[in-house]
Formats: C-alpha cells, structure tokens, sequence
C-alpha cells in the first residue's frame, strides 16, 4: 500500500494559505462578489464623507470588520481542509497496519 492521494487537497490547501496571505494585505482577488460589494460600498461611503469634509470612522469600521471576517471565513476553510488531509492520511496509515497484521508472519 502506497502513501495517501493528497495532492488534490494539497492543492487547496495551498490556494486557500495564498488567498489568507493576499486578504491579509487587503487585495481584492480572494473576495467573494458579496463581500466585494460591500468594500466597494465602503470605500465609496468613506470618499463621499472624505470629499463632504465629515467623519469616515463608521466606513472604516465597516471596512475592518469586513476584512476581518474574510479573513475568519478562509481560516475555517484551511482548518478544514487541513482536518481532512489528516483524516485521510490516518486512514491510510491503519489501512496500512491492519494488512501488516494480518500478514503470514
């Protein structure tokens, strides 16, 4: 028995580390539609207040917590994928010892 098939969630695993790292320097690219619909909103919120000489403080709070919680969606999602790799990998590794055991010897 050959070591576990993990390259497809190998993968993702590092596609979803380089979406992580890209919402991290607040690039775009990662983001869902929705969640690029509500940055778009708050940016343009933000420069309507900036150009009325006003507050933007509630734009930038929204803004933070939005990054925010893209970034704790992506977590979840490499926590997942992570959670299965091992799974998978633990799988093998009894499937392994099982048909050791059970051998002539």
């Amino acid at each position: 028995m050959g070591k576990p098939d993990t390259r497809r969630l190998d993968k993702e695993i590092q596609r979803t580390q380089r979406k992580l790292e890209a919402v991290r320097n607040e690039e775009m690219w990662p983001l869902t539609s929705q969640e690029r619909r509500q940055v778009v909103g708050a940016l343009v919120g933000g420069s309507y207040r900036t150009m009325r000489s006003k507050s933007t403080g509630r734009a930038e709070r929204k803004l933070e917590s939005m990054w925010e919680s893209v970034q704790t969606r992506l977590i979840a999602e490499l926590t997942a994928l992570q959670s299965e790799r091992q799974r998978i990998v633990t799988e093998a590794a009894t499937a392994k010892a099982a048909k050791k055991s059970s051998g002539w010897w």
